[in-house]
């Protein structure tokens, strides 16, 4: 016997008055006004630029053949194998055995919406760290569905403001990539706990770059992006939540505001929920999953420890190769910068948007200039996963030099 769902659905759509209208038969047969444009009657071309921006970045040969690889339906059992994949290797990269663990469908922004959506209710309160652009995001997102949110410098011998708002969530960005900041995490799991709060870090631009350590360090609920020191293309957002944050999350007296991030159906989807079966809820990017899954297997054939020290070192020999250049780094302290992307004070004297475009038409060679608060105060040169090499650093730097030769310098 079907389910009353089932039969009442059925009745509604045989209710349903289905026949075209009159006026449908009436319509001449060519409706067509608008003809087709002219540039998609032209090839695609695509530039074939170094990507050397705070992200993305180029992605390893195999790495895009994955991703050409054929299309399976998204709930096809192959599929599901593919995703089992994908949770064991994000597990390895944020070194977790945390069992809610997956890939958002979406850019790293779809992941830190998601965990704001998933553990806060309208009204709670929500402390964020302000660091650079990302810190600003999550306050905005806050606002947006209606929490109380205080942004702040909290760090572990400045607990005043987690004292004070007793924030439900508390968000950090371990890289932040506008600032070209990597910030300290040891010790505020601890603090969090202490004061009942959720440790939310942001390691887009760090994963994989710089040490990170999920269980050990304590973090609730830790994301990142596809692009960057990952290696893969845009559009997929590894996420994992603990215990705690499941707590949290499952125990909620609201749904959150957004269907498509609602981890009550994204946990079946990802076969997270002890549930038989997995359920429809939206058709992930499969081109995307494949991707992320090559580009996580790198990673574990590499190794996480030879990645970060490898990271440090390129971005070592990249400072000193600025340094020498008579630039100035933004991060005056070595060991609060981020290794995947270092930021570059602008020189005096020189416009940054004409360096950034003659490195573009000269050596095919992208930069980019500061984001949000950082906006007219930097240079920002991405190094990482697959463009993480001297040989680059020197490319790099090359570009830069020659910038500074030939565009205009006006005086400060």
């Amino acid at each position: 016997m079907l389910p009353k769902t089932l039969l009442s659905r059925g009745a509604v759509l045989a209710a349903l008055d289905l026949s075209l209208p009159s006026w449908t038969a009436q319509r001449s047969v060519s409706s067509v006004t608008i003809p087709p444009p002219a540039c998609m009657l032209l090839p695609l071309e695509v530039p074939n630029r170094y990507l050397f921006g705070p992200g993305p970045s180029n992605v390893p040969p195999r790495v895009l053949a994955a991703g050409g690889r054929p299309i399976i339906g998204h709930l096809h059992h192959e599929m599901y194998e593919i995703m089992n994949d994908i949770k064991k290797g994000i597990q390895y990269a944020f070194q977790t055995n945390n069992h809610m663990t997956l890939a958002m469908s979406g850019s790293g922004h779809a992941a830190m919406e998601c965990a704001v959506f998933n553990v806060v209710e309208p009204g709670e309160s929500v402390l964020v760290s302000v660091n650079g652009v990302w810190g600003e995001r999550v306050a905005e997102i806050a606002e947006r569905m209606g929490s109380q949110h205080y942004s702040d410098k909290v760090t572990v011998c400045r607990l005043q403001a987690l004292a004070k708002h007793k924030p439900v969530l508390f968000f950090l960005t371990h890289g932040e990539s506008s600032a070209g900041l990597a910030h300290p995490i040891d010790g505020i799991g601890d603090l969090c706990r202490k004061y009942d709060c959720l440790l939310l870090v942001d390691s887009v631009a760090s994963l994989g770059a710089a040490p990170l350590l999920m269980d050990q360090q304590k973090i609730d609920i830790l994301y990142t992006g596809s692009q960057k020191a990952l290696n893969a293309p845009p559009g997929t957002a590894p996420i994992s939540f603990n215990d705690r944050a499941c707590h949290k999350m499952f125990n909620r007296k609201t749904k959150p505001v957004s269907y498509l991030f609602d981890m009550t159906h994204l946990s079946n989807y990802w076969g997270n929920d002890g549930k038989p079966a997995r359920d429809y809820h939206h058709t992930g990017p499969v081109s995307g999953f494949l991707a992320l899954r090559e580009s996580l297997a790198i990673l574990a054939e590499k190794g996480l420890e030879n990645s970060w020290r490898h990271h440090k070192e390129v971005a070592e020999y990249l400072w000193k190769g600025l340094e020498d250049l008579g630039l100035k780094l933004f991060i005056k302290d070595k060991d609060l910068r981020l290794p995947s992307v270092t930021t570059i004070t602008i020189p005096d004297g020189y416009e940054w948007k004409e360096l950034l475009a003659y490195m573009i038409k000269h050596h095919q060679l992208e930069m980019t200039g500061g984001l949000g608060p950082s906006i007219g105060m930097v240079i920002r040169v991405g190094l990482m996963g697959y463009n993480c090499s001297t040989s680059n650093a020197d490319k790099a730097l090359a570009a830069l030099s020659d910038a500074l030769k030939h565009c205009p310098k006006r005086k400060a």
